[in-house]
């Protein structure tokens, strides 16, 4: 990757308090013409805040903002936009019944004649695709009909189309799915090759390593460091984010003695999108599915939980089989599914921690009686959840405490089994060590984890056994500490046979 070029954007001494609580504390940050620039920390280190500054939503409390080496006061995102840096915010703001040109120049819509005039506004759209590299997207179609990744370049297109020199990505990564990834990193490279200064905010060790050339650390509001890129290692990065190593990430494996008999059993299970599955599942046990995204491996997950039922082989729990056909049937039967879209599906946001942690039991198990406040105290407390109180709205929680609160509606009703996919999406590094704390000590209690995740240095450490999906099916099995090397041999098909 070639060196950056001339200093584009410098925030000097940043600092921001609200209502007296300091949440940016003398921050540096230089962005560079040509140059992915990564900005990582904790949720909570002041990431958010820093990019409203740099976007003219927040004016510093003191400090400096310069842009092309003069001094700017940016008093509205318009003045931001105007100096030329854009925000790519990691929920998209388009309008989904609006066409990808309307929705470029919404708000700026070239007129003629007194009327829009739309051959212009989709001929500029055109061109800046073009430019961009991406012929594939009409600018006269519906937004509605684009994938999630070509959402994203519409996103993109619409800031370089106020003729932005800066662009800031907001956990850009976070809605695609894996072969979507790759369409990313070579849009970004394309941004970077024209020019373009990019600072690339996000939680994933592998992207920031793989785009980036410099990396800013911030922890607690304060500035950490700025380092290349080359010149940092994942355990050096975690330190400077949160004080400890990697490895402390996850926790230590379950001992052969603590595992106990098989909870969950496949075998010959198959439907629509899955075929053959065969595994066992013993109590005290986490294991790992890996695969690509559409290889089947949510699919598994959905079908043991009854949202898409197995139509052939058998599912067994402590050895006598089962039929689950409804979410309903798998809560009663001790079956708890931690969803990928816990904001989708996981939580309803707008109400209370309280109510959030009680929706299963409410819901699956009208007879049962609620639990005590002290015991729902309790069982918040266990999972630590960092919030004002019970009845905050879940909606205002950070991702890493939300998710949580998932997991805490599950331990509500005690599950035997519990399923959890992409535990760790989306959250920080501090939070996802929390995280994986509690999936290893439900463990140790004797619940038996089946955990999907798409990062595989998290299913390789959290991970007793691995099982790796290909094509709807088990392609093989691979051991604790396996490599990346060999999960992915068998995701893609190349290392089918290579089985523990």
């Amino acid at each position: 990757m070639t060196a950056g070029g001339e200093v584009v954007v410098r925030l000097t001494g940043i600092t921001k308090s609200f209502l007296g609580v300091p949440v940016l504390r003398g921050v540096d940050l230089e962005l560079r013409a040509g140059e992915v620039h990564a900005l990582m920390g904790e949720n909570g280190a002041g990431k958010s805040t820093l990019l409203k500054v740099l976007a003219g939503v927040h004016r510093p409390d003191s400090g400096q903002v310069e842009v092309a080496g003069r001094p700017v006061v940016f008093s509205t995102p318009r003045e931001a936009q105007e100096a030329g840096i854009a925000i790519i915010h990691q929920e998209f703001t388009l309008l989904e019944h609006r066409t990808v040109a309307e929705n470029v120049y919404l708000g700026r819509e070239p007129v003629r004649r007194g009327q829009v005039d739309r051959r212009k506004m989709e001929a500029d759209t055109k061109e800046l695709l073009d430019w961009l590299g991406e012929d594939g997207i009409d600018p006269a179609a519906p937004v509605s009909g684009l994938s999630v990744a070509r959402k994203q370049v519409v996103e993109i297109v619409k800031a370089l189309s106020t003729d932005a020199k800066v662009l800031a990505m907001d956990e850009p990564t976070a809605a695609l799915a894996d072969q979507e990834v790759e369409l990313l990193y070579d849009l970004v490279d394309r941004l970077r090759a024209r020019g373009i200064a990019i600072l690339y905010v996000s939680h994933r060790m592998r992207e920031v390593f793989d785009l980036s050339r410099r990396i800013t650390v911030l922890k607690d509001g304060a500035f950490v460091t700025t380092a290349p890129t080359a010149e940092l290692t994942s355990d050096q990065l975690v330190r400077h984010m949160v004080g400890r190593s990697l490895d402390a990430l996850y926790p230590d494996r379950a001992t052969e003695a603590e595992l106990g008999d098989v909870r969950l059993a496949l075998r010959g299970a198959g439907n629509d999108r899955v075929r053959g599955v065969t595994f066992e599942l013993r109590s005290g046990e986490v294991v790992g599915i890996a695969g690509l995204q559409g290889s089947g491996r949510s699919a598994i997950a959905r079908a043991i939980w009854g949202v898409e039922p197995f139509t052939t082989g058998t599912l067994e729990l402590d050895g006598v089989p089962r039929r689950v056909t409804d979410p309903r049937a798998a809560v009663r039967l001790g079956i708890g599914y931690v969803t990928e879209d816990r904001k989708g599906e996981g939580l309803a946001l707008r109400q209370s921690i309280r109510d959030n942690a009680l929706l299963v039991r409410r819901a699956a198990l009208p007879g049962s009686r609620g639990r005590k406040r002290s015991d729902l105290t309790a069982l918040l407390e266990s999972v630590a959840v960092v919030a004002r109180g019970e009845h905050q709205e879940v909606r205002y929680l950070s991702g890493g405490n939300q998710q949580k609160v998932v997991l805490a509606k599950w331990l509500a009703v005690g599950p035997r089994v519990l399923v959890v996919d992409e535990p760790t999406r989306g959250i920080d590094v501090g939070a996802k060590q929390a995280v994986h704390r509690l999936l290893r000590e439900l463990a140790r209690t004797g619940v038996a984890v089946l955990m999907i995740s798409s990062e595989l240095p998290e299913l390789i450490g959290m991970s007793d056994r691995i099982l790796v999906v290909h094509e709807g099916a088990i392609a093989g099995e691979l051991p604790a500490g396996a490599s990346e090397e060999a999960v992915m041999g068998l995701a893609t098909g190349h290392g089918i046979g290579e089985v523990a």
